[in-house]
């Protein structure tokens, strides 16, 4: 009977306790731990990490319980000096002032919170107030079976290590719901932000919305569209000094809050005369694309591209060199670091945002994509006056659309040394999406687009060019097309390896999910051999040998 009364209450006791480590497990989120002082996290001042006071406590993991924030704590955004993002495909962005111990960028690590080390790869310098590192690391795999994700530290893996004194980590950033830019104009400020409107097509009214600044005070929105939100500018922000404050969105009655990387800078001084702009400038959004980018440069450039916006969206090939090499050649190119995936539009936003007082007329055009007029066969050499004749038009008009030829692989199984506009000259017959030029004074001010146009303000209007195509170099040799599946740059594109909208225009006809070369595809999208910009570039660029063949001057 002892026996019996002795195993009983041991099985009771080990049941209570699987129960209880059940429930630890399943709750933990919401048992507040101690710092090194034995401060509960909840207790965080408002100088504590932002991510830790803020992000972590409005949503929790899964979205599966929200607590709420006292309203004190919900006006203010504090910073914290160290902060990381979880990307797609089980990358980490690492957001950090970089110490003087680090100036030397290569062979540095993350060091995440069970032990696992990865290589942190420099990939470039946020433009906020004081200027940040961002460092990109993968995921190990160890890592990602556990949660919460905490935020890793970067160490150098030669020296020795040192203390961390920082207290607890605080976790990452869910890329899916970020403010993640902002632009401060002279009438208004632009938010930046992911989780507001998820939809396409779908956008959250203003007037459930408005901006939240580190500084306490709180402006209603006066637009939502995409991931791009305006509002009115604090109080004082004219007579401000200092380091920028901390922007963000707040959502609805509830008061929830937008975690924030978007630094709030003072408004913009008033805009050039309009005799102080480039008539027309070319914006684009790059990855690793250093190699067709002289091509590029040189062509629209001589005829008539005065500066060029690149958004480098995590390159880790030469491009820096090879734009270096082409500014000490005369070209006016301007980088801006761009890190967030999947922000095409966002990225047109905010390149017609920062540059309607430079320029008067921005192309949006990828660096496979070149304008050309039949116009033009007949020139001997190329002329800077040529794409100003495409944008003599009225004042009403905002936008010059133009009709886009796709080309084929054209035989290749690599990349033509010579250049796109060289080794591919076969094409399908049938035209498709339009590309646009667009007069940034017309473009509507909620900044809405869908990539190959913008939304237009009451009063302009569009006109077709029927003499300009842009030629599409899409399909190219299948070494240089499949890194395509990496990632679409679109934030309403389905990923290609996703079996979801599979009648999305922006997939390949034939083509699978995986990166796989179907069978011809080198012959493929072959129907009209178009061989009129080859001939053009050859006359106006190219250098015969003796043996006959060219050298391009982008070679």
């Amino acid at each position: 009977m002892r026996r019996c009364l002795t195993t009983s209450l041991l099985s009771a006791a080990i049941s209570v306790a699987l129960l209880c480590s059940f429930y630890v497990h399943l709750f933990r989120d919401l048992i507040p731990y101690a710092d090194d002082e034995g401060t509960p996290a909840t207790a965080f001042s408002h100088d504590a990490a932002f991510n830790a006071t803020l992000t972590q406590a409005l949503v929790h993991r899964h979205n599966l319980v929200v607590r709420e924030i006292p309203r004190h704590r919900r006006r203010r955004l504090p910073t914290s000096p160290v902060e990381s993002i979880l990307f797609p495909d089980w990358e980490t962005l690492l957001v950090l002032p970089l110490p003087s111990a680090f100036a030397d960028h290569r062979n540095l690590s993350c060091l995440f919170h069970n032990g696992a080390v990865s290589p942190a790869g420099f990939v470039g310098t946020l433009p906020t107030s004081p200027a940040r590192a961002a460092f990109r690391c993968p995921i190990p795999n160890s890592i990602r079976r556990l949660r919460p994700f905490y935020t890793p530290r970067l160490i150098d893996p030669t020296t020795a290590p040192e203390s961390d004194d920082r207290g607890p980590p605080s976790e990452m950033i869910r890329w899916t719901r970020l403010a993640y830019e902002a632009v401060s104009t002279p009438v208004d400020v632009v938010v930046f932000a992911k989780g507001v409107n998820i939809r396409q097509g779908v956008d959250r009214p203003a007037s459930d919305l408005r901006c939240l600044f580190s500084s306490g005070a709180a402006t209603p929105a006066t637009s939502s569209a995409q991931e791009v939100f305006r509002c009115p500018h604090p109080p004082g922000a004219k007579s401000m000094t200092g380091e920028a404050l901390r922007v963000s969105l707040e959502i609805g009655t509830e008061g929830t809050l937008i975690p924030s990387l978007a630094n709030y800078h003072r408004p913009r001084a008033p805009p050039r005369t309009p005799r102080d702009r480039s008539l027309i400038c070319a914006c684009t959004m790059v990855r690793n694309v250093a190699k067709f980018l002289a091509e590029w440069i040189v062509y629209h450039s001589a005829i008539g591209v005065e500066r060029f916006f690149l958004y480098d969206n995590g390159s880790d090939d030469d491009l820096h060199s090879v734009v270096n090499r082409l500014g000490s050649n005369g070209f006016n190119i301007s980088t801006r670091f761009w890190p967030w995936p999947k922000t095409q539009e966002a990225g047109f936003s905010h390149c017609a945002a920062v540059n309607r007082d430079t320029c008067t007329w921005m192309a949006f055009i990828d660096v496979d994509e070149f304008i050309f007029s039949q116009a033009w066969a007949g020139s001997d050499t190329p002329n800077r006056t040529m794409l100003g004749s495409l944008v003599a038009v009225r004042p009403d008009v905002g936008q010059v659309s133009m009709r886009c030829f796709e080309f084929g692989p054209s035989g290749r199984r690599a990349h033509p040394r010579d250049g796109v506009t060289q080794g591919y000259t076969c094409r399908r017959r049938t035209e498709k999406r339009h590309k646009s030029l667009v007069r940034l004074d017309a473009v509507d001010d909620s900044l809405f687009n869908s990539v190959h146009h913008f939304g237009l303000k009451s009063g302009f209007r569009w006109t077709n060019r029927s003499e300009a195509s842009v030629y599409h170099y899409k399909y190219q040799a299948w070494e240089e097309f499949k890194v395509k599946f990496n990632r679409r740059v679109s934030a309403y594109v389905v990923d290609w390896k996703e079996t979801v909208n599979l009648s999305s225009k922006d997939r390949t006809p034939g083509l699978g999910f995986e990166p796989v070369e179907p069978k011809g595809w080198a012959d493929r999208f072959c129907e009209v051999n178009d061989t009129r910009l080859r001939e053009v570039n050859r006359r106006w660029f190219g250098l015969e040998g003796p043996q006959g063949e060219y050298r391009m001057a982008w070679e």
